[in-house]
């Protein structure tokens, strides 16, 4: 997700090991709005990185995402385990 106050630029991935990430939404204004808002609904942890956003943004839809973005989204898949936990009862 991009910073708040411009138009909102989100992406959302999905992730099936052991195949890599894939992008299966991306958008930016109303649609990246949209996209956020039902991550939220959902209760999908967002991670706001505008760089790797727009990096993101520019993957066809159901790409798995290429090697140079590797290391990025493994941080932000860790930042979910992460929020996934907390949510943990107990």
């Amino acid at each position: 997700m991009s910073t708040p106050g411009k138009r909102p630029v989100a992406v959302a991935l999905t992730y099936d090991a052991p195949s890599a990430p894939r992008v299966v939404a991306s958008g930016r204004g109303l649609i990246g709005q949209k996209i956020i808002e039902a991550a939220q609904v959902h209760g999908v942890p967002i991670e706001k990185n505008a760089v790797l956003a727009e990096a993101l943004s520019t993957i066809e839809l159901e790409t798995e995402i290429p090697e140079r973005l590797y290391v990025a989204v493994a941080e932000i898949l860790a930042f979910v385990l992460r929020a996934a936990e907390d949510k943990r009862p107990g």
